[in-house]
C-alpha cells in the first residue's frame, strides 16, 4: 500500500488519471443521492406522522426506501438498468441519452453531474497535490455538489449531511488540516449565528423567514473547515454568485419559484476552500 501511494505522489498523470475515474463513480453515486434522499425523507416523515396522529393503529410494514433499494430502474417503462448500462458517461453517450429498452429520454443531468464531480475533484488534486488535505477536500467536495443539486431540486439541505459534515470539519481541524482546533470552533459558532440573526430581523420586521435553517447549519459547517475569517468571503460570494445563477434562472424558467440560497454557499464555500487565501490577498492588494 505504501508503495502504491508513493507512486501516485511521484507520478502525478497516475494521480490525476485514478482520481478521474474514480470520481466519475462518485459522481454516478451522487446522482443517487440527490434523487433519493429527498424521497427517503419523506417516507420517513410521513411514518412519523401517522405514528403521531394515530398512534393506535398498528404500524403497517413498507418496503424501506433507500440508496440501493429498489434496484435503479426506468421511470417510464419500469425496466432494469443493468451495470453496463450505469457507466459513468459512456453509457449515456452509448444509448444516445435514451433508454435502451423504450427509448424514454435520459436527463442530460446524469452525465453532467458526473463530469462535474470529476472537474471539481480533479482541480481539488491541482490545488492541494497528494495528501491529507487532498482525501478531506475531495468528501468536501462530493459532499457540496450533492447538498447543491438537492437543494436546488427541494429546498432542502438535509441535516443527516449538514451536521456529519461539521463534525468531521471539526474533526479533522483538532490536527490542523486546514486551520487550527481554536479557529475550527469560533468558525462553526459564527457561521450559524451570522445567518441565524439575519433570519430572525427579517422575521421580526416582516413576519416571513427570508431561508432556512439548513443555510445555518452549511455556512456553519464550511465555517468548521475553514474558520471563520473565511466566512465574509463566502457570504460575499454566494450573494454575487446567487445573483448571476438568479438572473440566468429567472431568464429560463420565466416563472417565480422558491429561492434556495442553500447551492449559493455551496458554490461560495467550495471556491473560498480551494482560492480563498488567493482572493483575499488580491482584494486586499497584498
Amino acid at each position: 500500500m505504501q508503495d502504491f501511494i508513493q507512486t501516485l505522489i511521484d507520478n502525478p498523470i497516475a494521480l490525476y488519471l485514478i482520481v478521474g475515474l474514480f470520481s466519475l463513480c462518485i459522481g454516478s453515486f451522487l446522482n443517487v443521492v440527490i434523487l433519493r434522499t429527498p424521497k427517503i425523507m419523506e417516507q420517513q416523515w410521513q411514518q412519523e406522522c401517522k405514528l403521531l396522529l394515530h398512534p393506535e393503529q398498528p404500524i403497517i410494514e413498507q418496503s424501506k426506501f433507500t440508496l440501493s433499494h429498489p434496484a435503479s430502474s426506468c421511470p417510464k417503462c419500469a425496466s432494469p438498468i443493468r451495470w453496463y448500462q450505469n457507466v459513468p458517461v459512456l453509457s449515456w453517450l452509448l444509448l444516445r441519452g435514451k433508454c435502451g429498452n423504450c427509448q424514454n429520454p435520459i436527463s442530460a443531468r446524469y452525465p453532467f453531474i458526473e463530469v462535474l464531480t470529476a472537474a471539481c475533484s480533479l482541480l481539488v488534486v491541482a490545488v492541494f497535490g497528494p495528501g491529507l488535505q487532498m482525501l478531506f477536500g475531495l468528501f468536501l467536495t462530493w459532499a457540496l455538489i450533492a447538498l447543491t443539486f438537492i437543494d436546488f431540486d427541494t429546498q432542502l439541505l438535509p441535516d443527516r449531511f449538514t451536521l456529519p459534515l461539521a463534525a468531521l470539519g471539526l474533526a479533522i481541524n483538532s490536527a490542523s488540516i486546514y486551520t487550527s482546533p481554536t479557529s475550527a470552533i469560533w468558525g462553526y459558532v459564527i457561521g450559524f449565528l451570522c445567518l441565524w440573526i439575519v433570519y430572525y430581523l427579517f422575521k421580526l420586521l416582516t413576519g416571513k423567514e427570508g431561508m432556512g435553517y439548513g443555510d445555518f447549519k452549511l455556512l456553519a459547517a464550511l465555517g468548521a473547515w475553514m474558520g471563520p475569517f473565511m466566512l465574509p468571503l463566502i457570504v460575499l460570494l454566494s450573494s454575487l454568485v446567487g445573483a448571476i445563477i438568479g438572473i440566468i434562472l429567472l431568464k429560463v424558467r420565466q416563472e417565480n419559484q422558491p429561492f434556495a440560497f442553500g447551492p449559493y454557499i455551496a458554490i461560495a464555500g467550495w471556491i473560498a476552500f480551494l482560492w480563498g487565501e488567493q482572493i483575499m490577498k488580491v482584494y486586499l492588494g497584498g
